[in-house]
């Protein structure tokens, strides 16, 4: 009986508090609004403090208000995990109060957004490199800030990110046997992120693919396409004198070989490529 009771004197207190809230949602009383939305945030209640904000805003854009009221409406939307927003209401932030109290934290947790809601490799990464671009502004303008050290470590895993994107996207060309063109996606790949983790492995699939490309060609075009192979194999054993690929890698040199000495295909039947 007393925990029935209890029930409906807590259903009645929560009836009654959305009853005001919807009042308050529709009044004028933009101080009383303001009032509210401070305590909402106050008590981590971030939904109704956005809400409220997005009512009252306008009013306060060229107040004294104004930058501390913005800077809750974006904690709020952090508090919330709504990363897409809190990261548009900082660059907001940053945009309009420039030499706020609050920038240098703007200035780092916009690009944190970006990072939070950065998508797997195989998708699209504006958000990734919006990111890396955030922290390096955060990391130049705020040279001593205590978190310039967090922002290098998200940079390397942004950037980590971006060249597993250009990784993966080379080698599907490789793995649908579009060899000419993996052999463009491979070298640039390899351009624009030298120190690659996965370099040994490109640098294969690149002599691969030249070397297919060869032995699929039509025969007046096999020599020259043929020796591009053989200039890559010295390349990469060069750099890789004991490569987990060795066994591959001289298959390609002996075959390579015996058709520049012998003018004879390494395969017998050779596409009109």
């Amino acid at each position: 009986m007393k925990i029935n009771i209890l029930f409906v004197f807590v259903l009645v207190l929560l009836v009654s508090s959305c009853g005001e809230y919807e009042k308050l949602l529709k009044s004028t009383d933009y101080e009383l609004k303001k009032a509210k939305a401070k305590e909402y945030y106050d008590a981590r209640q971030y939904t109704r403090t956005t809400e409220l904000l997005g009512q009252i805003l306008p009013r306060y854009r060229a107040t004294e208000e104004a930058e501390e009221l913005n800077w809750m409406n974006a904690q709020s939307y952090l508090g919330m995990k709504d990363y897409f927003m809190a990261g548009s209401y900082y660059k907001q932030f940053i945009e309009n109060f420039p030499f706020g109290k609050h920038i240098e934290e703007a200035t780092f947790m916009a690009p944190f957004c970006d990072y939070k809601i950065s998508s797997r490799p195989e998708l699209d990464q504006q958000s990734t490199r919006e990111g890396i671009e955030g922290f390096r502004i955060f990391i130049t303008r705020f040279p001593g800030n205590p978190r310039v050290e967090e922002a290098k470590t998200l940079i390397k895993e942004l950037e980590e990110k971006l060249v597993e994107k250009s990784y993966k996207s080379a080698r599907l060309y490789y793995d649908m046997k579009q060899y000419r063109a993996a052999v463009v996606a491979l070298n640039n790949s390899l351009r624009d992120n030298p120190d690659t983790k996965y370099r040994e492995e490109m640098m294969f699939l690149k002599l691969n693919s030249l070397f297919m490309y060869a032995e699929l060609s039509l025969p007046a075009k096999q020599r020259e396409r043929y020796q591009a192979a053989l200039d890559d194999y010295y390349s990469f054993m060069e750099e890789f004198p004991k490569s987990t690929y060795a066994r591959e890698v001289t298959n390609i040199f002996e075959k390579t070989e015996r058709f520049l000495n012998n003018g004879k295909p390494a395969v017998e039947e050779i596409s009109n490529q």
